[in-house]
């Protein structure tokens, strides 16, 4: 309460420097340059303080980890897997957060198989989340030699970079590690040795691989960073006796299941299945501008009362 307390006055007392400058201004005082900045500090100011009351989850303020797979379909639905990573990349330059690829395998002939990467900022997490599920993406394949229309699904999940104060025990003897040599990108010594490292937690069946580091020994470190989230996510699920939420949220890669389509033939539309918010400039939205799908789900949420 003290807190809000505190808030709701810094606002006030900004929204009083406004008037002030607006006084100025209609004095003939030129300081359109002050309150131009002043109002585009308390837009961000406000944005942070929505951003509160609609993330109000314990893991919301943490980074995020973003794993990215192409459903059924080969080259076509492989391109499109990387369409959404470019998709993430760009909202995150938007948004200021720092960007690591974490684990990339290269698809056959374009695209990729998988995609792992970490968000790191304020609410990263809270915000991502909404992204978790199928995206479907309609359109003229650029494979086609006979340019037919096709449809790709790749599948988004999302999940909290864990603090390193907080104890995930993981036994010695419940992990498999296995090293391999890199496909993706990165050099010729990422792609000429077995540096690249994949663990399994027995237990759970959880894997995390990461490739991108240049040694093993780092490589292995921050796999088992991503393992020891994934595991602690999965306990909290337990403990809230919701663990049927993260299988739900693994939906089959196909039609039905998608939470939004994006369609570039015969007409151009983005549309979210939840929130049924649609968007016409589908080029935007491909070039990171996804913050109206993820304020209108966050609001949605907000108004049936889900956590």
């Amino acid at each position: 309460m003290e807190a809000q307390i505190h808030t709701d006055g810094r606002l006030a007392q900004r929204l009083s420097d406004i008037h002030a400058y607006l006084e100025l201004a209609r004095e003939g005082e030129d300081v359109v340059g002050e309150l131009r900045a002043e109002l585009a500090s308390l837009r961000g100011e406000i944005e942070q303080v929505e951003n509160a009351t609609l993330l109000p989850g314990e893991n919301d303020h943490l980074n995020a980890i973003v794993t990215i797979h192409p459903g059924a379909g080969g080259t076509e639905s492989q391109d499109w897997a990387e369409m959404l990573l470019r998709m993430y990349r760009r909202w995150a330059e938007r948004k200021g957060f720092k960007f690591q690829l974490m684990e990339f395998q290269a698809g056959e002939e374009a695209g990729l198989k998988s995609a792992t990467f970490t968000l790191v900022g304020d609410y990263a997490f809270g915000l991502l989340a909404s992204e978790i599920g199928v995206h479907r993406l309609v359109r003229i394949s650029p494979f086609d030699s006979a340019a037919r229309r096709h449809t790709s699904f790749a599948s988004v999940f999302v999940s909290p970079e864990i603090d390193e104060t907080i104890h995930v025990e993981i036994k010695p003897d419940e992990i498999r590690i296995e090293t391999y040599r890199s496909t993706g990108a990165g050099g010729q010594h990422v792609n000429t040795t077995d540096s690249a490292v994949r663990i399994t937690h027995i237990p759970t069946g959880t894997v995390a691989q990461c490739q991108n580091e240049r040694s093993q020994h780092r490589n292995k470190e921050m796999a088992m960073k991503f393992l020891r989230s994934k595991l602690y996510e999965l306990e909290l699920l337990k403990r809230r006796e919701v663990s049927q939420k993260l299988e739900d949220s693994k939906m089959d890669i196909g039609f039905g299941s998608q939470i939004r389509s994006y369609v570039l033939h015969p007409y151009r539309l983005v549309k979210d299945t939840r929130t049924k918010l649609e968007v016409g400039d589908t080029d935007r939205v491909l070039d990171g501008d996804i913050d109206p799908f993820i304020k209108a789900y966050l609001v949605s949420r907000r108004a049936v009362g889900k956590p």
